[in-house]
This record gives C-alpha cells, sequence and structure tokens, in this order.
C-alpha cells in the first residue's frame, strides 16, 4: 500500500503590484521557525482577476489563506463569506483564512498598527489628539485604532470631502474632525500617523512640505511607509528632536497575526523582524 505525503501548506499576497514586497521572506521564516512544511508566494493580480484567484482558493485543500494589499483591500469584502468586526467595520481586508472551503476575511493592520505604536512608547495618554494624515484603506485601519481608544482625531487629506467620508462612515458618535494642515492645533497633537504612499520609494516626497515640526513638540511620528528606511517625513521630525518610526513593526505585526489565524502557531515577533532586518531571529 504506497503512502503520499500530505500536501505543503500555501499561502499567498495578491496585489498589484506584488515583487517588492516583504511578506514572503517573513512567512518563509516563520514556517521554518514552526517547522511547518510551508510555502508563500508574492504573486501580481490585477483587479480583474481577483475574483477569480479568490474563488479558486476554495477547492485547494493545501491553502492556507491570502494576505491582500493595494489595491485588493476594499474591493475583496463582496468576495467573501464572512468578515470580521474589524473588518466590517473598516471596511478592508488584508488577511484572508480559508476554511472548509469558505473564505473569512480579516483585518490584521489595525491590531498590527496598535502593537507597533506600543512597541515605539508612542501611544498617547488621555485625550491627547492624534492627527491621521491619508484617508484610504490604510488610514481607515488607523481611525479605527485610534476610536477604540477613544482618542480625538484629526484625519488631513488633500480631499476633504473624502476625510469626512471616512469619519461618518464610522457614525456620529466619535471625537473626530476632517481638517486641512493649516487648521490643526498642532501644539496639542501627540502622535501623527502617515497613512499615505507619500515617500513610498521617493526619499524627497512627503505629506507635510514645507512644514515646521517644532509646532508640535511633543508629537511622535509614525510613518507606515518603510521603504525607504528613513522618510523625508521622518527625517525632518528627527531634526527637530521628535521620535520617528517607519512602518516595519506594523509590517511585522501584522504578519504575525496573519500567520497566527493561518496555523494557529504564534511565532514569536523578532522572528518576522529578524526577517525584515537580516538579523536573527
Amino acid at each position: 500500500m504506497s503512502s503520499f505525503a500530505a500536501p505543503a501548506r500555501r499561502a499567498f499576497l495578491f496585489a498589484d503590484p506584488a515583487a517588492h514586497s516583504l511578506s514572503p521572506a517573513m512567512h518563509r521564516a516563520a514556517f521554518a521557525w514552526a517547522g511547518l512544511d510551508g510555502q508563500y508566494d508574492a504573486l501580481r493580480v490585477t483587479p480583474d482577476e481577483l475574483p477569480g484567484r479568490l474563488a479558486a482558493l476554495r477547492h485547494d485543500p493545501a491553502v492556507l489563506g491570502v494576505n491582500l494589499s493595494l489595491p485588493h483591500k476594499e474591493t475583496a469584502l463582496a468576495l467573501l463569506d464572512t468578515l470580521s468586526d474589524a473588518a466590517r467595520q473598516i471596511g478592508a481586508v488584508n488577511t484572508v483564512v480559508r476554511q472548509g472551503g469558505a473564505l473569512h476575511g480579516h483585518n490584521t493592520d489595525a491590531p498590527g498598527l496598535l502593537e507597533a505604536l506600543r512597541d515605539a512608547g508612542m501611544l498617547p495618554a488621555g485625550k491627547q489628539p492624534v492627527v491621521i494624515l491619508g484617508a484610504g484603506g490604510a488610514a481607515r485601519a488607523a481611525f479605527y485604532v485610534m476610536q477604540q481608544l477613544n482618542l480625538p482625531t484629526f484625519v488631513v487629506n488633500r480631499s476633504p470631502e473624502r476625510a469626512e467620508v471616512l469619519i461618518g462612515s464610522f457614525g456620529p458618535k466619535h471625537e473626530a474632525r476632517a481638517l486641512n494642515a493649516s487648521q490643526v492645533p498642532w501644539e496639542k497633537v501627540r502622535l501623527i500617523i502617515n497613512s499615505t504612499s507619500a515617500g513610498l520609494g521617493r526619499p524627497d516626497e512627503t505629506p507635510l512640505p514645507d512644514f515646521n515640526f517644532h509646532r508640535c513638540p511633543r508629537a511622535g511620528v509614525y510613518d507606515m511607509v518603510y521603504q525607504p528606511a528613513e522618510t523625508r517625513l521622518m527625517r525632518e521630525a528627527r531634526a527637530a528632536g521628535l521620535p520617528a518610526e517607519n512602518g516595519l513593526g506594523m509590517l511585522a505585526h501584522q504578519a504575525r497575526l496573519a500567520f497566527c489565524a493561518w496555523t494557529g502557531v504564534d511565532v514569536p515577533l523578532p522572528v518576522f523582524r529578524g526577517a525584515l532586518t537580516g538579523g536573527p531571529a
């Protein structure tokens, strides 16, 4: 009687583009640490291809799930069987778990950001206000976290109308306003979160051009961009004496949460961070 090895566990990133992703290095390191026979690949999936790609996952018992990145986090919502409360409220999915042919959508960006801010010592105390730069899917995850913490939040976006839509979609109970940069009471701000792609691969670009960081002497700056490791936003904040962090911490935390959702194995964070920096796990 012949025997066959169980199929390797498989997980993917669906994005467009996908070749730049650091996720394969993190998840392959996690499979190795956990002693699991698994593989993770980043695939370029166009918006037109996404429905078919997700549907095909249902029929492959080796597939654990997928991560979703731009431009799929919002369009995938209607293609899944269930959504977590966070994914539904945020209106974006970055992690899909396959169970018995069903696809379940989660958002690990929000808790990943929360843990990264904790690690950096940047979480505001009391009712100190936060500024979120941007109004896209990443901004929605950041806004969700700030509202869970009951922190007053200013959303600054090139399109104030889009910022208003973001705030309004979370309901009327939250202490939040859409402002342009000139309207923000910067002297009170405790945390600035950049959720835009400004600076991504472009070292001289910033979401706050001609900004004087001395106006917010008590603020920390968290830039979700992680390539380059130090953006212009971070560089200018540090020059004014402010603490500033890039998005690698958030990337590692959201990956750890996704891997645990797929496998049930809670791999230590240093395994993911080590894969990003080339350091030891």
